[in-house]
This record gives C-alpha cells, structure tokens and sequence, in this order.
C-alpha cells in the first residue's frame, strides 16, 4: 500500500469519528442553549404555512440552517482556526532562518551515493 491511501483511510476514520463529536456539541451543547434563548430547541412549527392544503415548513428549514452555521462554526474554530496558527508559526520559522533538524543518512546509503558519484565522474 502507498503511504498516501493510508493517511486517506485515517482521515475518513478520524472524519467520522470527529463528525460524531460535533454532532454531539451541537445536538447536546448548542442546541440546548438556543432552546434557553429563544423556547424551541428546533423551528419545525415556526413559519408554519398551509397554502391550499399544502405544508409550507420554513421552520425545518430554519432549523437545518441554524444546524449548519453551528457545525461550521465548531469546525472552524477546533479545526481551520488552529491549522492556520500552526501554518503561520511553521512560516514564521522558515522566515527567521531557523532549519528543520536534518534526517541522519544511513551511512550505507551515503557509501553507496559516493560509489555512485565517482562511477558518474569516470564515464
């Protein structure tokens, strides 16, 4: 297996398991607070029209709207916000001129590289 279709399987593992974990702040957290500000904690009866016998629910709309602000909010600030802070202080790093840490070459590897190289000056 490639290293690429590893760290995909992860992220979908790692996706499900964090939209189980917004979903529950949203459902169990935010949710609750707005039924505390406003009385409902879903719109499903708000705007309720019936226009020649037919259901209008702007409510339901309201409320997967307000359900989606919320998960994008909470998924903006636990995970774009700090990614963003990590970029900035990694590129600040590079600007200041401080180096990553070198890998250590195997000293096999380096033997072979200099075999390499003076093959390649006598041709």
């Amino acid at each position: 297996m490639k290293g690429n279709v590893v760290d995909l399987a992860v992220a979908v593992v790692i996706g499900a398991a964090f939209g189980a974990v917004i979903t529950a702040l949203v459902d169990n957290v935010l949710m609750p607070l707005i039924a505390a500000l406003v009385g409902s904690p879903n719109f499903d009866s708000f705007l309720l029209l019936n226009i020649n016998g037919v259901d209008i629910k702007f409510g339901v709309f309201l409320t997967a709207l307000v359900n989606f602000l919320l998960i994008a909010a909470a998924v903006y600030f636990a995970l774009v916000m700090p990614m963003q802070k990590l970029n900035n202080h990694l590129a600040a790093r590079r600007a200041a001129g401080e180096e990553e840490p070198e890998e250590e070459i195997d000293p096999q590897l380096e033997l072979l590289a200099q075999i390499r190289d003076e093959l390649k000056s006598l041709r």
